[in-house]
């Protein structure tokens, strides 16, 4: 029997860094679904696609070859996975997430990868859609403004300069699209665990996880 963990929250929950502490545990494949729509963003960006423009995504969807290795995402040949996170993807991804083509095709490739080994999968719609049977689901969250400032401090350390005030708003902003949108909205699975990880460290949500997966994975299997 297979293990699949999802993990499903909105934007600066801290899923990734999470999901990739877990999958050390218990030796899972992560797959980052996030990076994935980030990774089609970023190409529609490059060809000045725009979101209305269906027609075009859905070449650039069947023209287009992305995995992962170690943890980092590969797009047509090359490691993509430091402009992934830049504010200009961040503006809008969701704007290219809500198109039903491109959940359809990144979706199909996520279950995929699950049909084939033990993993862990992050993003808005894993345990609602592309696991919809998985093991074990939860749901993290944390307010906006947390969610803000742990983005604005990823930033800062990586060398960007950016305002708070503006990634709060594209935060809260992300958030309604997301939450809204007719395809695969976000939102939690009836039978996720909810965790609010605003007054919660890495390591306090990484422990919580694990006990709760090391506890019960013998009844979910």
């Amino acid at each position: 029997m297979r293990i699949t963990v999802a993990i499903d929250g909105p934007a600066g929950a801290g899923k990734s860094t999470i999901a990739k502490l877990v999958a050390k545990e218990f030796d899972l494949i992560y797959i980052n679904t996030g990076s994935m729509y980030r990774a089609i963003t970023l190409l529609a960006l490059t060809k000045n696609i725009e979101p209305f423009e269906v027609e075009k995504l859905q070449k650039l969807l069947d023209d287009t070859d992305m995995y992962f290795k170690k943890d980092r995402l590969i797009l047509n040949g090359e490691d993509v996975n430091d402009e992934l996170t830049l504010p200009t993807i961040s503006n809008n991804v969701s704007n290219y997430a809500a198109i039903k083509e491109v959940r359809d095709k990144l979706v199909f490739l996520q279950q995929k990868m699950a049909q084939k080994f033990n993993v862990i999968m992050d993003g808005r719609d894993i345990g609602t859609v592309v696991l919809k049977d998985s093991n074990f689901k939860f749901y993290l969250n944390a307010t906006a403004d947390e969610r803000a400032k742990r983005r604005y401090d990823e930033l800062i350390e990586k060398g960007i300069e950016v305002d708070y005030r503006e990634l709060l708003e594209t935060i809260i902003k992300r958030d309604y699209i997301d939450s809204n949108r007719e395809i695969n909205p976000l939102t939690k699975a009836a039978d996720a665990i909810e965790i609010d990880s605003t007054n919660m460290n890495i390591e306090e949500v990484v422990e919580f996880i694990v006990k709760h997966i090391k506890n019960n994975i013998n009844y979910r299997m």
